[in-house]
């Protein structure tokens, strides 16, 4: 089952890393496909904020000719929100703790999206 194969992807991807707290899998219309989030975060203000975000993304980035988007990273005081593509229907929302060694999470996030998209 599709779910199911989306829902392991997300523990591998969270069991990868110490510095990757919680992710999601979110359709481009901004509905949750699956999480592994904390209980005290709405899963569907996570899937519309992400939806947004992708949207509003990926229009700057073809009004200020940067190409095609390949991720929105977002950095507050508690850590990081990185949102890249997962095939043509799909977003994959993660959360990092602050001090997080960005370019292995960004490694594991480009391997988990790359599975997304081929099951997608």
């Amino acid at each position: 089952m599709r779910t199911d194969a989306i829902a392991e992807i997300l523990a591998d991807l969270n069991g990868s890393s110490g510095d990757i707290e919680a992710s999601a899998v979110v359709s481009l219309d901004g509905l949750m496909m699956a999480s592994l989030l904390p209980g005290n975060v709405d899963e569907d203000r996570v899937a519309a904020m992400s939806a947004a975000l992708l949207a509003l993304g990926e229009r700057t980035a073809r009004e200020l000719e940067r190409g095609h988007l390949n991720q929105i990273l977002v950095q507050g005081a508690e850590g990081y929100v990185i949102m890249t593509e997962a095939g043509q229907e799909a977003v994959l929302t993660v959360l990092t703790k602050k001090e997080a060694k960005l370019g292995l999470v960004f490694l594991d996030i480009s391997r988990a999206a790359k599975e997304l998209a081929r099951i997608l």
